[in-house]
């Protein structure tokens, strides 16, 4: 059956929101330590790691797990939002009128506090970054992600952007470098613009996982590009998630400035460079291979690859529910995470996807007046 691009968007949204979901409750950890607790692989939505996760450090005062969301689907629903007003393709200025005013000026369920709250309140500090540059120290939007800790802060919530530039990675890529300005610099900016052509490379008909990671790797750069090429490679020889889980995280390993220890960064982490990549990005795609473009493999491998992984099921999550639709991302996950969140999961979708068609329209429009004009000029000798 053929997929509409409305089922596309759905299963886009609703892939991130479920994988991230099923990360959240053990970020931070490693495989190892995720088998352990949890007597086995994670294989759905699972509890907190701590039991008394309201006090036990670092995980408190946040209730991570029982199928609540994190702030990498705070952040791509408060893109859609800001896509809804403008109507159109965002840019670094965007970021400055309309998401900063989402994030500090209006309450909104926060699942992971259970309480209803402004979105400042939850983000990390790397996201907290764009708030205090933009709307305290009034720097200029292009220029403001110059200095913050690089990670895949900005990368993290970019899918909405692949979305809009739905079948034209390059477009994508370049709108959401110029999106990511505000947020990160170096390899975390290129990681945004790289992830987003990867959304907008699943809309394209017949895509496959190999497709999309050639549409990543003809625009990566530098350090990206030599990172997803290393994992990806290395991703060729597996076809069973459970088995890539230690390859993959050797083959990123030399890119990665964080180091082995997750929660203690080694003196040189998220410092920008040309040789570096964040680690979330390339083991997404990694794993969006070993599963073949399906689903629950892709997402599963990255829940319990451990370290970022909520942030990396949120990416595996949103190709491969690209890819597949709605009917990918299993219905009894992304009901119970929608129950669980206090989210619906699908009306943003529903509504990104009516400003993909608009912008699309307007897009023809100035590319057919771009034509007629020079046409006109070249006619001119």
């Amino acid at each position: 059956m053929k997929l509409t691009l409305e089922d596309r968007v759905a299963g886009c949204l609703a892939g991130a929101a479920v994988g991230d979901a099923l990360g959240g409750p053990v970020e931070g950890w490693t495989p190892e330590q995720i088998a352990e607790r949890h007597g086995g692989r994670v294989r759905g939505i699972v509890g907190p790691f701590h039991e008394d996760w309201r006090t036990a450090r670092p995980i408190a005062p946040y209730h991570k797990g029982d199928g609540h969301v994190t702030d990498d689907t705070l952040m791509t629903h408060a893109l859609v939002r800001v896509y809804a007003k403008v109507r159109d393709h965002l840019d670094a200025y965007s970021v400055a009128e309309h998401l900063v005013p989402d994030l500090i000026g209006t309450p909104r369920w926060i699942p992971e506090l259970e309480a209803e709250a402004l979105p400042l309140q939850r983000i990390f500090l790397a996201e907290k970054w764009i708030v205090a540059r933009l709307h305290y120290g009034h720097v200029d939007p292009r220029e403001a992600g110059v200095g913050n800790i690089v990670n895949c802060g900005a990368a993290m919530y970019m899918a909405p952007v692949g979305v809009v530039n739905a079948g034209n990675p390059a477009a994508a890529y370049a709108e959401a470098v110029e999106v990511a300005a505000p947020h990160q610099s170096s390899y975390g900016r290129e990681a945004a613009g790289v992830f987003a052509a990867a959304v907008a490379a699943a809309f394209v008909p017949g895509a496959t996982a190999a497709s999309v990671v050639d549409a990543a790797l003809g625009l990566a750069k530098d350090g990206t590009r030599a990172a997803i090429e290393a994992v990806c490679e290395r991703a060729a020889g597996y076809d069973d998630w459970e088995r890539a889980l230690g390859p993959l995280r050797e083959a990123v390993a030399p890119f990665d400035t964080v180091g082995p220890r997750y929660r203690e960064p080694s003196l040189g982490a998220r410092r920008p460079s040309r040789l570096h990549a964040i680690e979330e990005l390339p083991v997404a795609l990694g794993m969006l291979l070993v599963g073949g473009g399906d689903y629950e493999p892709a997402v599963l491998g990255s829940v319990n690859y451990g370290r970022d992984c909520d942030s990396i099921a949120t990416m595996s999550g949103a190709i491969a529910g690209a890819l597949g639709g709605t009917g990918a991302v299993p219905a009894g996950w992304s009901t119970e995470v929608g129950r669980a969140s206090r989210l619906d999961l699908y009306a943003p979708a529903a509504e990104l996807t009516a400003v993909t068609r608009e912008v699309f329209t307007r897009d023809t429009e100035r590319r057919r007046a771009h034509e007629t004009a020079f046409t006109a000029l070249a006619e001119v000798r």
